[in-house]
């Protein structure tokens, strides 16, 4: 199975097109190993003068999630039990976005608007993290 078809080539966004989205980057795909938890969903992509693409994706379940560059070669190339490599989730509902399959983590990258005013009694940021 072909992890990106060139359906998903054709709408995966550019690198750092979708930089300033705040949560809202659109999914392009998911993989995942089916012996395990790892999931990586694709975000962003360019291919590179090898023909390799380098990929932008949230990356679950291998300990720490976070954003993240992987290759596809460096994909396809990943083995598990039984010889079993990465695949595509075929039943991967479009129109997801980061926000939607990663709340949490959204909301501690980019809190609520409300959360990053400043207090009104002493002019500190409640959120250090812009």
């Amino acid at each position: 199975m072909s992890l990106l078809t060139a359906e998903i080539l054709a709408k995966l966004p550019a690198m750092y097109e979708t930089d300033g989205m705040r949560g809202d980057h659109p999914v392009a795909c998911k993989l995942f190993t089916p012996w395990g938890y790892a999931t990586w969903y694709i975000l962003e992509g360019e291919q590179d003068e090898d023909g390799d693409w380098m990929l932008f994706a949230f990356v679950a379940g291998l300990g720490e999630d976070e954003l993240g560059y992987v290759s596809l070669r460096e994909l396809e190339s990943v083995r598990g039990r039984f010889g079993l490599g990465v695949e595509r989730d075929l039943y991967f509902p479009e129109g997801q976005t980061l926000r939607d399959v990663a709340p949490e983590f959204c909301a501690r990258l980019w809190p609520a608007e409300d959360e990053q005013k400043d207090d009104s009694t002493t002019g500190v940021k409640s959120h250090e993290n812009e």
